[in-house]
């Protein structure tokens, strides 16, 4: 019988991504991984326990606000440790980091998020000898989670592993390799308050309606089958938030072109692992036809007026950020056949007997292209490949 993280998800080449990506900032680091990247390259289960001389674990640097780590001392070795261990069935390295911290300190994923500096790549992967087992080496993912309450959550101390619990400055940080990077990463801005990674575009035409975007019904993604508003999450080379949505739009939607964005408002959103995304949204005014749009993710781009968004399958809080926005800038009055007057969609003939069962939004003639869809969900087969993928990412509205 395998061993516990044998027959993890986890794959071999999510290690291996998250490592080279690592090492591309760190090349100075290769010759002391060196037997990390012999571990992948090897037939063994990278994150298997039973994997000798050595596998990967994961552990989580959870920072409050006063810029201090989180330590819990270990019942067996009485060693004073960030929360962290094996991988046992999680998703990816991150996710197992998540856990760890909410089994052996009680402190939930909603109650963490990532930080700009470094989003959801570890901040330190250290290679060092396993503690309180047989000889073996773990090499150690370690990421970086800020608190977001700002008053600290009640511990719950897991009772057959871990003894107490401190929070320590950044200079007083256990492990030399972690403590030299929290340092560094201060220098850069880090100090444990909220700040969102992620940006999203409420797209309006100035005359009540609002662009909204089906993601595809695809499992490992934010609302997966839900209308969201366009937008992604942060990358280390984004200078700015709005450098994030101005990315995000070129990517998913080239050819729409919005020439001013505005901070509206800050949501949040929880993100496929359960940890807290904050969003900031923008506001910005386009009045195209979306059909003119080259749509590269997602597997569709309408137009939508306020009283239409309840007979649509939303992403969690989008009905009211519209309708709040919608309250405070009524639109001039205008001449409309009914509510939610709609416009017959392009329909994409599948080319392939490759099929798959999909939703999909047929909507009735009212008009120009440039008028708005009343949706009557219905399903239909389509050919798997024939609407372009979103790419598995943090929450895009958020991601």
């Amino acid at each position: 019988m395998p061993s516990r993280g044998d027959d993890v998800p986890l794959t071999r080449s999510h290690i291996r991504t998250t490592a080279e990506a690592y090492l591309a900032r760190h090349p100075h680091e290769r010759e002391s991984l060196a037997g990390l990247l012999s571990l992948l390259d090897g037939a063994d289960a990278p994150a298997g326990r039973a994997t000798l001389p050595g596998h990967v674990t994961c552990s989580a640097a959870v920072i409050d606000r006063e810029q201090r780590v989180l330590h819990i001392g270990h019942e067996v070795t009485g060693l004073l440790l960030a929360p962290g261990g094996h991988v046992e069935g999680d998703r990816t390295l991150l996710a197992a980091a998540l856990r760890e911290v909410r089994e052996e300190t009680g402190i939930q994923p909603g109650d963490l998020r990532l930080t700009p500096q470094f989003l959801g790549a570890p901040i330190d992967v250290d290679a060092n000898p396993a503690k309180g087992e047989s000889e073996h080496q773990h090499f150690d993912f370690r990421f970086v989670f800020c608190l977001m309450p700002e008053q600290h959550p009640q511990l719950t101390l897991q009772d057959d592993e871990v003894a107490s619990a401190r929070w320590v400055e950044f200079a007083d940080v256990r492990s030399p390799t972690l403590r030299a990077k929290l340092l560094d990463a201060r220098d850069q801005g880090l100090d444990g308050r909220p700040e969102p990674v992620n940006a999203s575009a409420l797209i309006h035409d100035g005359h009540g309606r609002y662009l909204l975007h089906l993601r595809d019904q695809r499992e490992g993604i934010w609302a997966p089958g839900t209308f969201a508003l366009l937008g992604g999450g942060r990358t280390v080379e984004d200078v700015s938030l709005e450098a994030t949505l101005r990315r995000e739009l070129a990517e998913e939607v080239p050819g729409l072109e919005v020439n001013r964005l505005t901070p509206y408002a800050l949501e949040e959103a929880t993100s496929v692992d359960g940890f807290a995304v904050p969003i900031r949204v923008f506001v910005g005014r386009w009045s195209g036809d979306p059909d003119t749009v080259d749509l590269q993710e997602g597997v569709l781009l309408r137009w939508f007026t306020p009283d239409t968004l309840e007979q649509l399958h939303l992403s969690p809080g989008l009905g009211d950020l519209v309708r709040r926005h919608a309250a405070e800038h009524p639109p001039p009055a205008v001449r409309r056949s009914r509510p939610g007057c709609c416009v017959t969609r392009r329909r994409r003939e599948p080319s392939s007997a490759s099929w798959v069962s999909t939703s999909t939004w047929r909507t009735t003639t009212a008009g120009s292209s440039s008028a708005c869809a009343t949706p009557t969900r219905h399903t239909q087969a389509t050919r798997g490949t024939s609407w372009p993928a979103t790419a598995s990412r943090s929450p895009p509205s958020p991601a």
